[in-house]
C-alpha cells in the first residue's frame, strides 16, 4: 500500500486546489417572447414561458 514518506507541505497542498475558484457565472441569455433575462434551459419568471409554451401562470 502507498504511504507518503515525508507530510505535504501546506504550499504543496494549496497548489493542488486552487483550481476550486474557477468557477463560471451562469450563462444568462434574452427570452425571446419577453425580452427578460434569464437562465438557459429554464422557464422565464416575467413570462412564465419556456420555449413557445406556457408552463406557468404569472399574474401581471
Amino acid at each position: 500500500m502507498a504511504v507518503p514518506k515525508r507530510k505535504t507541505s501546506k504550499a504543496r497542498r494549496d497548489k493542488r486546489r486552487n483550481n476550486l475558484w474557477k468557477i463560471s457565472a451562469p450563462a444568462i441569455v434574452k427570452c425571446p417572447r419577453c425580452g427578460e433575462y434569464k437562465r438557459t434551459h429554464r422557464v422565464c419568471k416575467a413570462c412564465g414561458y419556456y420555449g413557445d409554451r406556457q408552463v406557468v401562470k404569472v399574474e401581471e
